[in-house]
């Protein structure tokens, strides 16, 4: 028998299971009821947060041929022989001779009549009668021309001799078997220089094609300033209509030009200069763009650019050169000439067609003015020495002579405010996905005020 104690306890002990039963039994009801919760989205213009059209748009740069060789049309590499440097001979890559030295002589001379492209090809057939096939040069483009049948290609050239000339040119396939397109060039006297002008309809398609110019008449011809553009080019301004199209795709809506590291150039001797990319193209003397390794004749130039811009329905960007490359830099107290340059580009794209640059590209074909609004002073400069002091100098010009350009400063005001005047600043990262995800929050306490 239990004694009063033990009665008592084990009636404690009773009730306390007693309790955990139900307890756990509403614990089981509870966890098999469904759990609702209400997200409420107000999806009123009045609490949207407009998104600037600006937004989007495309970063280009002279890199990996994205010009050259890219967007930009032209077939030819090296089509003014300008590549190997002033002094000749010179290297006169990626052309080739076709024949071999019993047959054929070539050599650069500076014999051009262009001043700013003084080197041209001397070519001397030294046979009387030449192999099968004639002898001649070819130029492979750039890493092989995409040849189509049934377009056409338009051809011009500058040639000179002291004797008649028997020409033919030609596109073929790669190995040079065969034939898509020839057309002949013959004139009994061409004793100045001459443009040759024709057009070559191709007769079936090759992916590497090159284009030819041979002869089997002994004799000696200069050569210069070769050009073949597909003649459907986008509206005529030269670009590459499929890759135009692609980019139309993408609505950009602007377009920042010309680059990247190719604005400063390793050397500033090697740097963009704007005046000497436009103008007739056989007088622009193109450069070696010493960041990324590789020759540019010009073709795709400052008002190529614009141009781009206005097809694409894009803002131009124009990042220009601030006086300092990878390696020099100019002092802000020589830097006069500098700011007086790029002032003259900014009138050659805003000014009336009767102002002194409004005038020249006018007579290229756009009477009417670019809509430029935006520059950016130098790229990725900041940490430059004299990037500040060449900044402010550029920055006072410009907001006195155009007060409405917004002006773009190369250093990061997203962390702490920028210490010199700015309506805009660069930020670049040069990273993979998912660095660029953990960096979501990176503006978020950005100030609302001030440069964006």
């Amino acid at each position: 028998m239990m004694g009063a104690k033990d009665a008592a306890t084990f009636r404690t002990i009773l009730c306390s299971l007693l309790l955990l039963s139900l307890s756990c039994d509403c614990m089981a009801a509870e966890s098999n009821q469904v759990q609702a919760a209400l997200l409420q989205v107000n999806t009123s213009w009045e609490a949207a947060r407009k998104i600037p059209q600006t937004l989007f748009g495309l970063f280009f740069e002279e890199i990996n041929h994205a010009g050259a060789g890219g967007i930009w049309a032209e077939l030819v590499s090296n089509r003014g022989f300008e590549a190997g440097g002033s002094n000749t001979p010179s290297n006169i890559d990626p052309w080739t001779i076709i024949g071999d030295e019993s047959s054929i002589y070539v050599k650069t001379e500076r014999s051009s009549c262009f001043s700013k492209n003084i080197i041209a090809l001397r070519m001397e057939v030294l046979c009387d009668e030449c192999p099968a096939g004639s002898v001649g040069i070819y130029n492979p483009g750039f890493w092989g021309m995409n040849i189509e049948e049934g377009k056409a290609y338009n051809l011009a050239m500058y040639i000179i001799s002291m004797e008649p000339v028997e020409l033919t040119a030609s596109l073929t396939c790669s190995d040079g078997l065969q034939n898509m397109a020839s057309a002949d060039i013959v004139y009994n006297n061409v004793s100045d220089w001459r443009k040759i002008e024709l057009q070559l309809v191709a007769q079936g398609t090759c992916i590497t094609s090159r284009f030819e110019l041979t002869t089997s008449k002994r004799g000696v011809i200069w050569i210069d300033q070769v050009s073949l553009l597909p003649s459907d080019t986008y509206k005529g301004h030269g670009f590459r209509k499929e890759l135009i199209h692609m980019l139309m795709d993408l609505r950009p809506q602007f377009l920042r030009f010309p680059g990247g590291c190719f604005v400063e150039g390793n050397l500033l001797r090697n740097a963009f200069r704007w005046r000497e990319t436009i103008g007739p193209w056989e007088e622009r003397p193109g450069h070696y763009g010493d960041v990324w390794n590789y020759w540019t004749d010009e073709g795709l130039g400052y008002y190529e650019f614009l141009q781009l811009a206005e097809d694409l329905g894009a803002e131009p960007i124009w990042v220009f050169n601030a006086g300092i490359s990878h390696s020099d830099e100019v002092d802000t107290t020589t830097l006069r000439p500098f700011v007086e340059d790029i002032l003259n580009s900014l009138e050659f794209a805003r000014g009336s067609a009767e102002s002194t640059w409004g005038s020249v590209r006018a007579a290229m074909g756009h009477s009417g003015r670019f809509p430029l609004k935006y520059v950016a002073i130098g790229n990725e400069d900041c940490d430059k020495q004299l990037y500040q002091g060449n900044y402010l100098k550029f920055y006072d010009a410009i907001r006195e002579a155009y007060p409405d350009i917004q002006i773009i400063s190369n250093c990061d005001g997203s962390s702490k405010p920028l210490d010199h005047p700015a309506d805009l600043y660069d930020f670049h990262v040069y990273s993979n996905a998912t660095f660029i995800y953990l960096m979501k929050d990176k503006f978020t306490r950005t100030s609302r005020t001030g440069p964006k």
